[in-house]
């Protein structure tokens, strides 16, 4: 765990090494009287080194998140369009992250929500958990913006490990909170036992989201008594929770560094965030489950189903969907666009409000976003912002899915649409655009949502949700589970079309400056640079004691 200071040193590193990547494009700076010449690169260089032991904090798994982070977003960096100077602007930035952690983690943060195809949407800087927690990092992005510079790869990948970080370390109060609720202080080592109890309701609280009870200890221990009573997914949770003390105590146990019988509250917090990090990929399989559910009533394989079915399930059917016609209207998921009775979108209703659990203001858990896995595939053979239509049939038909075998054939009518698009964009088709994403939406219905145009993106948020009616009323539910089906043809169902396109991603120009005003703005942001730098290391030595010392030597500047 870092510390509060340490942290702080790291974002100060990132500000500062920002601020002289700005200057990238002005080569180098002749210093006076110095006789030599101080490359910016060599500065930025440098200082994201040290960024990078910073974060790493000298320990293999720390290294190895980030470079599993680097692993995760470098292709579709690389196929993201770039200003001039090669980075991303700020819509490539919010469109990276994002698909980040729906992917990784199944996290939809607060700022970086779905944006619903809108034209104007949110950027990284109005996130509310940097706003509230790193106002510095704000700043640079802001500067970022007003300087048209953009950020770089390795920009991108401590931007999304600083903010991975502020998440974990936001979730530590429910930690602590658990603490109590079962008797115990954070202060003193606890038993096994006692770990599991306290691990089991940290997930409980992280479940119940905004609605949890912090304080009362005996209705918290009633719940946790029900909640193994009644079982459902309860057995399972548990189960997840023991293998995650389970998996550290070996961990610990081949390294020589754990003491069986009691565990520290550090030693607590470092198995908290595995269970924070990987609980998206393990409630995934219950999405995955509930998916499979709704296929079996899509007796045409359009990603579909028909309202009737949707509403019918017997008493014994495993799932029961009971979200109203409102409520799957508005968040995109009802598709009224055929003659006779309206279908519920597969792909839309999983990645809906509905199944998120509200774990904290600050972000949610969601079902992982499959779709993103099968772009990813796509920008790591393309490297580029579009395509050549032919090239990207290609690709698609010989692509794999959960619920989709390749090599396939792809119906004629999709085909076209695909060359459609190209043709309104000098013969490429921008891979980062809602018509692409329809299209996608058609070739893979399962996976990939139909991008509705939504005039308000907050009803895609669990938020906008937690104090409004999303559910039908059973007599309701009965009424439309027995009304007559209609008939669609599979082929209107595939080919329904939008033309309205949204490129949901764009380069930021890089504006021309003289060599005079660079220099003067490199020079500036040096030196600011260096005063940063002395006092996120005065605040760290403090932290970290004389002892820390020789560490620190590392930090000083090659001039």
């Amino acid at each position: 765990m870092m510390t509060t200071q340490v942290r702080m040193l790291c974002l100060a590193l990132f500000v500062a090494c920002s601020a002289a990547s700005s200057g990238a494009n002005f080569r180098s700076l002749r210093t006076e009287g110095a006789g030599r010449t101080v490359a910016t690169e060599e500065v930025e260089a440098n200082l994201r080194a040290t960024l990078d032991a910073v974060l790493r904090g000298g320990e293999g798994e720390a290294a190895k998140h980030l470079e599993s982070i680097e692993a995760s977003i470098w292709q579709s960096y690389e196929a993201l369009p770039k200003n001039e100077l090669g980075r991303l602007g700020p819509r490539a930035v919010r469109y990276l992250v994002h698909n980040y952690f729906a992917k990784e983690h199944g996290w939809l943060i607060q700022g970086l929500e779905p944006h619903g195809n809108q034209e104007e949407v949110s950027e990284m800087h109005e996130v509310s958990l940097l706003q509230d927690k790193a106002p510095m990092l704000v700043e640079t992005l802001l500067e970022a913006k007003r300087g048209d510079r953009g950020l770089s790869l390795s920009d991108s990948v401590a931007m999304i490990a600083a903010l991975e970080r502020l998440i974990y370390d936001e979730s530590q109060h429910l930690l602590q909170a658990s603490y109590r609720l079962n008797g115990f202080a954070p202060a003193e080592p606890i038993t096994e036992s006692a770990m599991h109890e306290v691990l089991t309701s940290y997930l409980l609280l992280f479940e119940m989201g905004q609605k949890a009870n912090l304080t009362d200890s005996r209705r918290h221990q009633l719940l946790k008594k029900r909640a193994s009573e009644v079982g459902g997914s309860w057995p399972l949770l548990v189960a997840f929770e023991r293998d995650s003390v389970l998996n550290y105590v070996s961990s610990k146990t081949k390294q020589g560094s754990l003491d069986q019988q009691h565990f520290t509250f550090q030693e607590s917090t470092v198995i908290m965030e595995g269970l924070a990090r990987g609980y998206g990929k393990w409630q995934h399989s219950e999405c995955q489950a509930m998916k499979k559910d709704l296929m079996q009533l899509d007796a045409d394989g359009t990603g579909r189903v028909p309202t009737s079915k949707f509403y019918s399930q017997p008493d014994t059917a495993d799932y029961h969907f009971t979200e109203s016609l409102d409520y799957l209207k508005t968040i995109g998921a009802l598709d009224e666009t055929g003659r006779g009775e309206a279908r519920v979108r597969i792909a839309n209703y999983m990645a809906g409000p509905s199944n998120c659990i509200a774990s904290s203001s600050y972000y949610s858990v969601c079902c992982l976003n499959e779709c993103e896995g099968l772009m990813n595939q796509l920008e790591a053979k393309v490297h580029a912002p579009t395509a050549a239509p032919e090239k990207l049939l290609n690709m698609v038909m010989n692509m794999s899915s959960d619920t989709v075998n390749a090599p396939r054939q792809l119906p004629k009518a999709l085909q076209d649409r695909l060359h459609e698009i190209a043709s309104r964009n000098d013969g490429e088709v921008p891979l980062h655009g809602r018509l692409f994403a329809q299209w996608m939406h058609h070739a893979f219905p399962n996976e990939c949502a139909h991008p509705e145009i939504t005039e308000d993106a907050s009803v895609l948020t669990p938020s906008h949700w937690l104090d409004k009616t999303k559910t039908v009323e059973s007599t309701e539910r009965e009424k439309l589970a027995t009304a007559q089906p209609a008939k669609v043809t599979l082929e209107k169902a595939k080919i329904n079309w939008s033309d309205e396109e949204r490129l949901h991603v764009s380069a930021v120009p890089a504006k021309t400056r003289s060599t005079l005003s660079s220099a003067v703005r490199v020079a500036m942001q040096l030196a600011m640079l260096l005063g940063l730098l002395r006092m996120a290391l005065g605040s760290w030595q403090k932290a970290t004691g004389a002892s820390s010392y020789e560490k620190s030597k590392k930090f000083d500047l090659p001039f």
